[in-house]
């Protein structure tokens, strides 16, 4: 059985980053199960609650840390949600509302998983903040995916705001026998590789990921984490992790990076 593990000390003393010069300031890394909503699995399970409040603290400190946030996540196919959308959990069993803005009025009954967690995350840590959602085709090539984040690293760095990313993504669905995904005796492999890799800030091991290995153990978020690799380009980072674990037999990761540049 694969144990959570929590980093405390990470919810006091969330401070704006010492000004850098530029308008790219920090990154909030979280996953996009259901299971962080509480009405969802009930107040009383703690493995959820781990995970909640580390992802709740993460985009509190990218909330903290910048004007504009823009978050990234995967679909089917590459799209924009403005941050005038809102949408519900009602399709995985609880009529929980989640808005991307304290104004969203477009109602979507199909907005895509991770612009949901992106909006009840939002409302739960900075209901008074929007937030941007850009959706990678899960599918997308490497190459693909870092071309989309210079792209989108550019058309967000000439608004002139101070800015961050909110990348949404879980890892490998087959850790446990009773996983989602079942068991893969590779995914406990490939999920530490993902989560030292987070970790630690390297793009190197993210932009190079075996995608049709992640594919097998059920890692398909890699296109965000590819993308995130553009945006963030050559800037220097400093990494903390807030969680990283495999309570459900699903590999979630939560941290943050500062720009350091």
């Amino acid at each position: 059985m694969l144990v959570c593990r929590f980093l405390p000390g990470v919810s006091a003393g969330i401070a704006r980053p010492a000004s850098v010069g530029h308008v790219f300031r920090a990154v909030a890394l979280v996953p996009s199960p259901p299971l962080l909503v509480p009405e969802l699995t009930g107040n009383g399970a703690p493995e959820a609650s781990e995970v909640r409040d580390a992802s709740l603290d993460a985009v509190r400190f990218l909330a903290a840390a910048v004007d504009l946030w823009v978050a990234v996540g995967v679909d089917d196919s590459r799209r924009r949600v403005a941050s005038t959308s809102s949408g519900t959990f009602a399709g995985y069993g609880v009529d929980v509302a989640a808005a991307l803005s304290p104004r969203a009025s477009a109602a979507d009954p199909e907005l895509p998983l991770p612009a949901l967690i992106a909006g009840w995350l939002r409302g739960q840590a900075a209901p008074d903040s929007s937030v941007d959602v850009r959706l990678v085709e899960q599918n997308a090539d490497s190459d693909e995916c870092r071309r989309f984040g210079r792209e989108l690293r550019e058309e967000i760095d000439s608004d002139g705001r101070e800015w961050g990313l909110l990348v949404i993504g879980d890892g490998a669905t087959t850790l446990t026998e009773k996983a989602p995904g079942s068991f893969d005796g590779r995914a406990a492999h490939v999920q530490a590789q993902i989560d030292d890799a987070l970790a630690s800030a390297d793009l190197e091991t993210l932009a190079t990921l075996d995608r049709r290995l992640c594919h097998d153990v059920g890692a398909r978020s890699v296109a965000a984490w590819q993308t995130l690799t553009g945006v963030v380009g050559t800037d220097r980072l400093g990494p903390r992790t807030l969680y990283r674990g495999a309570p459900f037999g699903v590999g979630y990761f939560v941290g943050t990076w500062d720009v350091l540049r």
